[in-house]
């Protein structure tokens, strides 16, 4: 039996979104691509793509069936690939990213700050956003008026939004503080941190998403910065 055949380098580069196949091949045959340190220019050279890692124009890139990148959100970005009146948070992410597709998983508001994911795997962005997998987000909210024992105790029982028939609840909520809360929601409504808060009888001056499932904003990654990650780190195994 006949071993599958390999992709070749200008295939690689197209997956990844490095330009049309035409422009890949031509990135190879000029020099601008490297394995293992060393430059190919042989566009149809046959590579094995399991962790495989490779160079372009000095840049190096792991080789992703799927990607899924972690993105500290800052103010000022919308969550669209049409924006109306901010820049667009894929923006602040390389050209070969934007070209291979990648889309938030759900959307932050363009003042919201905090852990943002952005996939072109269409099945893991339904898997993390439909609310029968219930998949936990931790915001940190900034609160206009002190936060009371009332108020907590609403968000815990569940509060009436305008449109939808049934209280809506929160996951866990704490206080932080004297004007904070740390707000863990399961689903993914509209504007549904402000609006719960402001059914509680308060009002979000800035908001924050610290946690996405299992994982967590690192400190070490500041705003406007993205990280390659995997999806185990999101969703562990059970």
């Amino acid at each position: 039996m006949s071993r599958a055949r390999r992709p070749t380098l200008a295939q690689v580069l197209f997956s990844q979104g490095f330009g049309t196949r035409r422009e890949c091949e031509s990135l190879v045959a000029a020099g601008f691509v490297s394995l293992a340190g060393e430059v190919c220019d042989d566009p149809w050279r046959e590579v094995d793509t399991e962790g495989l890692e490779f160079g372009v124009q000095g840049q190096r890139w792991p080789y992703r069936e799927k990607a899924l990148v972690m993105l500290h959100k800052p103010a000022g970005y919308e969550c669209s690939q049409k924006p109306r009146h901010h820049p667009s948070v894929l923006s602040l992410l390389p050209a070969p990213l934007r070209t291979r597709g990648v889309q938030p998983v759900g959307r932050l508001d363009e003042d919201t700050t905090g852990l943002l994911l952005l996939t072109d795997d269409g099945a893991l962005i339904h898997r993390l956003t439909s609310p029968k997998h219930h998949v936990p987000k931790v915001y940190d909210v900034r609160c206009k008026h002190a936060v009371d024992e009332r108020q907590l105790a609403a968000l815990r029982e569940g509060v009436l939004l305008d449109d939808e028939p049934a209280p809506v609840r929160a996951a866990a909520v704490e206080a932080e503080g004297t004007h904070g809360l740390r707000l863990t929601l399961t689903e993914g409504k509209y504007h549904q941190v402000k609006r719960m808060v402001a059914a509680a009888g308060n009002r979000v001056d800035a908001l924050h998403r610290s946690a996405f499932g299992a994982l967590q904003l690192p400190a070490d990654l500041a705003p406007g910065q993205w990280r390659w990650i995997e999806p185990a780190q999101i969703e562990p195994p059970r």
